[in-house]
């Protein structure tokens, strides 16, 4: 009788090391995006899974620049973005999970909103789920940059 309760505490130890080693966390919900270049809070981009199970984000909240100024539309994006109000604008579509490897998404395409520059796009999840590494580029990854991306709690600062 021992020996069987042995074997089944491993077995449900083996299972629980299993599953918290697989697990992915969710991309879901609000995040902070920060310019890489200056440090400066730009928006609040809410990502949400759509019925096609490609990931989607949209701006929640502008961040005014550290001259005051809000840029409230999207002057020099592409068709159909052209002159869009920046707020609700989606920024990020068809990001998808990475079939190989946890916690990393393909297949995105991401459009910055205040240059109207858009680019290919792939991201991937810091372990403890507070960070989004989000890797813009043009052709080949290699010749992109990388913007991390801060979890937030709610759409508001």
């Amino acid at each position: 009788m021992s020996h069987q309760l042995l074997k089944k505490c491993v077995l449900g130890l083996i299972g629980c090391f299993i599953s918290i080693v697989s697990y992915a966390a969710s991309i879901e919900g609000y995040w902070r995006s920060i310019d890489d270049r200056t440090g400066e809070q730009l928006t609040i981009i809410e990502i949400r899974k759509a019925s096609d199970n490609t990931y989607r984000g949209k701006i929640v909240h502008i961040f005014p620049s550290a001259q005051g100024v809000v840029v409230t539309h999207c002057m020099n994006c592409p068709a159909p973005y052209t002159n869009k109000p920046r707020m609700g604008l989606e920024v990020l579509t068809g990001l998808v999970e990475d079939p190989k490897r946890p916690n990393n998404y393909i297949e995105g395409h991401i459009l910055e909103s205040k240059t109207g520059k858009t680019y290919k796009g792939k991201a991937r999840l810091s372990p403890d789920g507070k960070r989004l590494f989000m890797r813009g580029y043009v052709g080949i990854s290699a010749l992109g940059r990388t913007v991390v991306w801060i979890r937030t709690d709610s759409a508001t600062p």
